[in-house]
């Protein structure tokens, strides 16, 4: 395994780290059952993601720590002014319809970036990606408007995933209740709380039921209404043949979501197999370097 740094840690990796039942919910914290699967809707054959960045090397102090250096100081090679980062390392992986993939892994560890090459958002230095289907990315960071109100943005988003303008006003209604801002969906999304941002968002995205659905940390700041939600929506995707990718820190949501968990560590595949099985060797290994 490869080593980490513990500053590398996000206090979000501990969060739920012993499975305790969610309480808000009332649900026991058991893993997704398997389904069976079809045929592949993504291969990742030998996938390797560099990148360069701008700002020269920091001289170190002596006894200096902190998460920026360490950020700075692994998987980089420096040159001059530009700093090159080696952020995915010989991924390889093969995704079904119908299936649900869990892609954890502690801060640095590539994952939002190995997401962004398999929807074809950043391009690979070396290997393949070959995928069967729409996909439809859903981030943080997601690029949808802030001085614009969430009305406006629901339209940039569902013509952003395909739909026409006929399409997304027949299903405006549907995506507003879903994300639980009716008193709110004509105020600018700056005025948006992240949750309120974050529910909009996975709304928008699975309004046109994607063949491949990417998640990237949107659901972390929903409330156990929301992912209640979130997950008979996921579920429902999954019936219809789609596939769903996951990035979380929350292992309880793995857990959930996903029957599949993929564990990455500095770029390269330390785990991959049933969710509640990754999971747990994952808790522990957290656990270990508590």
């Amino acid at each position: 395994m490869a080593a980490t740094n513990p500053e590398d840690f996000d206090e979000r990796d501990f969060d739920e780290i012993d499975h305790e039942p969610d309480e808000s919910s009332g649900e026991p914290d058991e893993p997704v059952e398997p389904h069976v699967l079809g045929t592949p809707s993504v291969i990742v054959d030998d996938v390797h993601v560099k990148y360069r960045v701008f700002g020269g090397r920091k001289k170190s102090v002596p006894g200096e720590t902190g998460r920026v250096r360490a950020l700075f100081n692994r998987s980089r090679r420096h040159v001059g002014a530009i700093s090159e980062v080696h952020a995915v390392r010989g991924v390889s992986f093969v995704a079904h319809h119908g299936e649900s993939i869990g892609i954890v892994g502690m801060n640095g560890a590539g994952k939002s970036t190995l997401l962004r090459a398999v929807a074809g958002l950043m391009p690979v230095s070396a290997g393949d990606v070959y995928v069967a289907g729409a996909s439809a990315l859903l981030g943080v960071n997601a690029a949808l408007i802030k001085s614009l109100t969430g009305e406006r943005n629901i339209m940039i988003g569902g013509l952003a995933l395909g739909l026409t303008k006929k399409q997304v006003e027949e299903r405006f209604d549907e995506i507003v209740e879903f994300a639980g801002l009716q008193d709110f969906i004509h105020l600018p999304m700056k005025a948006y709380s992240s949750g309120m941002a974050a529910r909009l968002r996975f709304a928008i995205s699975t309004a046109a039921v994607p063949d491949i659905l990417m998640i990237d940390e949107a659901l972390a700041t929903g409330d156990a209404a929301f992912r209640a939600r979130s997950q008979e929506r996921i579920a429902q995707i999954r019936e219809r043949a789609g596939t769903v990718f996951l990035v979380s820190h929350s292992i309880r949501a793995v857990r959930n979501m996903c029957d599949r968990a993929i564990w990455l560590d500095q770029g390269q595949v330390i785990d991959d197999g049933p969710s509640g099985e990754v999971m747990d060797r994952y808790a522990a290994e957290l656990r270990r370097r508590r």
